[in-house]
């Protein structure tokens, strides 16, 4: 990431108040590859608290992997986007449906009504 492309994102963040509390969570090394990644994030960022968030582990990886996000962020971009096209499509069949039921009723006679009206063509 260039200079201009953090000042943009510190700018983005700073406006929206973006609070995300998993990023401020401490990680737990439940796992080899956890604790790789806290062990090396720590020895970039050497915490005064000796704590490491995955907001740290986020801002290592940005700098020094960024395809790995790009990759991540787009699938996420793109499986987003298909899952908002789905439920326009399904709203749009709740509509339709909606619409069609309220066609149905006004076609239909009543039968009452009709039931009436043969009864008087008889009574004549």
């Amino acid at each position: 990431m260039t200079n201009l492309d953090n000042a943009v994102l510190d700018t983005a963040v700073k406006e929206e108040e973006i609070v995300n509390e998993d990023l401020r969570r401490e990680v737990q090394l439940d796992s080899q590859l956890k604790t790789l990644l806290v062990n090396y994030v720590g020895s970039q960022h050497n915490p005064e608290n000796n704590e490491i968030t995955v907001e740290m582990i986020v801002e290592t990886m940005a700098k020094e992997f960024p395809e790995f996000l790009m990759a991540v962020a787009e699938e996420n971009f793109i499986r987003g986007y298909q899952q908002a096209f789905t439920d326009i499509e399904e709203h749009q069949k709740q509509e339709e449906a909606k619409k069609n039921q309220k066609e149905v009723k006004k076609k239909k006679p009543k039968k009452k009504n009709k039931a009436k009206k043969e009864d008087a063509k008889n009574a004549d």
